[in-house]
């Protein structure tokens, strides 16, 4: 026996008799006339390996619609949110509502919500 040849030469047909009695099943059962049971394990084998990869792409295309990256409006923190949630702020800690792409603060009913504007001095002597 020769222990110096490299392992790359040496085949492994271990799989091979398997491939070739499922091959002969198959044309057997194709040549009694039940092609369909052929056929329908080749569908079903398709389709076994086709729905996870469409799956991916729609999970993908579902992300990018639904994922909304903002700001939180209190304390300006940039952090992420599924749209039409509620979610809360990780840094202040507020509870917000993602609406149309953007993070709103969510505030009880009957409550009017007003933005400060600072006015200089200069501006109210003139």
């Amino acid at each position: 026996m020769n222990n110096n040849i490299p392992k790359f030469y040496t085949i492994n047909d271990s799989g091979l008799g398997c491939l070739l009695t499922l091959l002969v099943i198959g044309l057997l059962l194709g040549s009694v006339g039940l092609g369909w049971v052929v056929n329908g394990f080749l569908i079903l084998f398709a389709l076994l390996l086709i729905t996870p990869i469409a799956g991916w792409f729609v999970f993908r295309w579902w992300i990018r619609r639904n994922l909304v990256e903002d700001q939180c409006p209190v304390c300006g923190y940039e952090f992420t949110g599924f749209n039409n949630t509620e979610c809360r702020c990780p840094s202040c800690g507020e509870v917000l509502k993602v609406e149309a792409s953007r993070f709103k603060t969510l505030t009880p009913p009957g409550t009017i919500d007003v933005e400060a504007v600072e006015v200089s001095s200069k501006a109210l002597e003139d």
